[in-house]
């Protein structure tokens, strides 16, 4: 009995002290990060009905031998003329950030990631407000890239983790470094492809949103994601 007890608190152990993912720690499968571009609808979901808010592209592209630079660019339906990108430099091998950028009709921010130091600034258009950014964090994803990573991970069916990330926002109660986490991953099938369904939340959201990635095994490209911010239902399908 006792060795059975002994067992149980080993395995126990072992099963709760799972190490969060970190740059200094992650495992990619490198031979699938290649230069892409891609062009998502965005939708929302109105009773069971998609009504189409805009259209996303995203571009992973190898800028040189160590970095690797992750963009996107939002066109909005309802206001075509606005301009909304964010621009994410890491390092290719880990996905270790170095700078962030996000220009929107809204506001502005740029942060420079240091080696225990995040720097920049966010600027409210509207109120004209500037916060600079000054924040102790260390071996962390952006929160703006965390996403793209997921999709190197040795995937596989009931893969769980947690995810050192940061985020800045001025309004959220919590600022710097956080987690995301990885609540688990299914076989599935999206247009009669099987795909990894990969559920995710974060602190950013205070884990009340879930974000799922359909991803396809073979070429770890993204096909599908969906959005459920508290209720509120959103999804991206990917046309290009």
């Amino acid at each position: 009995m006792k060795s059975l007890s002994l067992l149980l608190l080993i395995s126990s152990t072992c099963l709760f002290s799972q190490k969060i993912i970190t740059p200094s720690n992650v495992s990619l499968d490198h031979k699938m990060i290649q230069d892409e571009t891609s062009e998502a609808v965005w939708y929302a979901d109105n009773a069971g009905s998609k009504i189409e808010i805009g259209s996303i592209i995203t571009q992973i592209k190898k800028i040189n031998k160590t970095d690797l630079l992750l963009k996107t660019s939002v066109k909005l339906k309802q206001a075509p003329e606005a301009s909304w990108t964010d621009s994410t430099i890491v390092k290719s091998r880990n996905f270790l950030p170095d700078y962030h950028s996000s220009y929107n009709s809204m506001r502005d921010m740029v942060i420079k990631s240091g080696k225990s130091q995040v720097t920049g600034y966010y600027l409210d258009k509207k109120s004209q407000k500037k916060d600079n950014i000054d924040l102790p964090a260390t071996d962390y994803f952006d929160s703006s890239s965390y996403a793209t990573m997921i999709r190197f991970l040795p995937l596989k069916e009931n893969y769980t983790s947690e995810i050192a990330i940061f985020d800045y926002n001025p309004n959220a109660t919590a600022k710097g470094m956080m987690k995301a986490y990885i609540l688990g991953v299914e076989k599935s099938d999206y247009k009669g492809k099987k795909v990894w369904a990969v559920k995710t939340t974060d602190d950013i959201s205070n884990k009340t949103s879930t974000v799922t990635y359909y991803i396809d095994p073979e070429t770890r490209k993204l096909l599908k994601q969906d959005m459920d911010m508290g209720g509120r239902k959103m999804f991206l399908e990917v046309i290009k």
